[in-house]
């Protein structure tokens, strides 16, 4: 299905004094924040996305990728090692005492810097703002040599990170008075019309972000570096919804990859094989004739003998204020989920989802009027099975937890036996305090206070009820545009 090509390499080790241009390939990624599978080649309806469906034509679909964590940070921190953030003690979002990499861990940034690459994140033509750059640990130096490919030196390839804001929350207006109608909620979300007005805003964002990928591919053809550069396109872990973002179901880890350029024989293909995002360091690295450093955990995905993964593995910890460790494993049929912490709710506090989610207020106002159906009401609960188990053939949506059915007592513990086998080959640092109750406390009172600032800025109490917030929504999201 896929092939090197040997000429891109011929020149990769000159001799000193040699002039000729370095023939390696370009390597281009292109990420969005908080992106579902939810485009137009994906199969999703309502949604307009050419350029990405444009670049899935000219490369291969892999529709059965997944983050190894729902939340940016350490989902970034895995991408760029190639390690699992859990083995590299990068698993808490945004962790306060970052740490240096392990000893033989290299990002790929460095490794292609090594390699003679120029290395550079940008924002797309007409962006606001900086690149992202958020990883979980402390870099030696700057892993960027620039902002821009343009900066490099004449005849040397480049690795880029564009970065994409869209579909991050704040979503989008959607300026569609009918898409609101006509979207498709998964069962576990009220069908109420804020409801449907952020997911409609949501798809709008996502078309939002196909138009900076538009812009970047426009600009790769005019330069003419098209021909030579491999892209990957993909999220930075699944869509930002009450059962995405943050939390281990297919919703939260599961996002796009296209991969297109010189070494794919068969453009406008589609796999089903499994694949993680922590193949896409050491599959570009590899198509650049650069060996992977010796610990990576990712694999090859271009590679001629590649059928796919047997299971994926993704782990959650904390996420803001909300302290938690969640691992779950993943094949082509069933997931199981581990909670560490049964004890704790789903809505346990988080200040940025009870601020960015309309559909968490709406939960807990239609809970309280007791119009809640039983798969929404579900995330209500006070505690939390200690063990989930999803046959995602007959349950794509995850709603029957089958870990207590005995008909599926094989397969929870062969899920549970392969788990286990992870977290103590992997080194899973997630046993291990991220510091004391002082620490905590700290981190709560500085999200706490976030949370008042920016309600007021609303022009909210900060203790607004649920009744008067839901309200707010309401005008926010059906009756203003942004």
């Amino acid at each position: 299905m896929f092939r090197l090509i040997a000429c891109m390499f011929a020149l990769a080790f000159l001799t000193p004094g040699t002039v000729l241009a370095d023939q390696r390939p370009n390597v281009l990624w292109i990420v969005l924040d908080d992106l579902g599978p939810e485009i137009g080649c994906y199969g999703t309806p309502h949604v307009s996305t050419p350029a990405m469906d444009q670049l899935s034509s000219e490369g291969v679909r892999f529709t059965r990728c997944f983050s190894t964590s729902p939340v940016c940070s350490a989902s970034r921190s895995a991408l760029v090692t190639g390690m699992y953030q859990t083995s590299i003690g990068a698993h808490h979002h945004r962790t306060r005492k970052m740490k240096p990499l392990p000893e033989g861990v290299q990002t790929v940034m460095q490794q292609f810097g090594d390699a003679g690459y120029f290395v550079c994140d940008l924002k797309p033509p007409g962006a606001k703002g900086k690149a992202k750059r958020d990883y979980n640990f402390v870099a030696d130096d700057d892993q960027f040599h620039g902002d821009d490919w343009s900066q490099r030196r004449d005849g040397q390839p480049f690795f880029a990170q564009v970065q994409i804001h869209e579909p991050h929350r704040p979503f989008v207006h959607d300026d569609d008075p009918e898409r609101a109608d006509k979207v498709t909620l998964p069962p576990n979300v009220p069908d109420h019309p804020v409801a449907r007005a952020d997911m409609a805003n949501y798809l709008a964002s996502v078309e939002q972000g196909d138009k900076h990928v538009a812009a970047i591919l426009q600009r790769l053809d005019a330069e003419g570096l098209r021909e030579n550069t491999l892209i990957m396109l993909f999220g930075d872990h699944g869509r930002p919804h009450v059962w995405g973002k943050q939390w281990l179901y297919d919703e939260g880890i599961h996002t796009p990859l296209i991969v297109a350029g010189p070494m794919i024989d068969h453009p406008g293909t589609s796999s089903d094989a499994l694949v993680s995002l922590i193949d896409v360091a050491p599959t570009c690295l590899r198509a650049a004739n650069i060996t992977p450093h010796a610990r990576t955990e990712g694999v090859d995905i271009l590679a001629d003998d590649f059928k796919g993964r047997e299971f994926i593995f993704a782990a959650r910890d904390r996420c803001g204020e909300a302290a938690d460790r969640i691992r779950a494993i993943r094949d082509t049929r069933y997931k199981y989920i581990r909670n560490f912490y049964p004890d704790r709710p789903y809505t346990q506090t988080s200040s940025y989802k009870q601020l960015s989610y309309p559909v968490v207020t709406l939960l807990e106002v239609l809970r309280a009027q007791g119009k809640l159906s039983p798969e929404a009401e579900r995330m209500m609960q006070k505690t939390r099975p200690a063990e989930e188990l999803y046959d995602l053939k007959s349950d794509p949506d995850e709603l029957h937890n089958l870990a207590e059915n005995p008909e599926h007592e094989e397969t929870l513990q062969r899920m549970r036996t392969q788990l286990n086998q992870w977290i103590e080959s992997s080194g899973d640092q997630g046993a291990i305090r991220e510091g004391d109750q002082a620490y905590h406390d700290a981190i709560t009172a500085e999200k706490q206070k976030w949370y008042e600032n920016t309600q007021r800025k609303r022009g909210l109490d900060p203790n607004v009820s649920a009744d008067q917030y839901l309200e707010w929504w309401n005008k926010e999201l059906l009756h203003s545009a942004r």
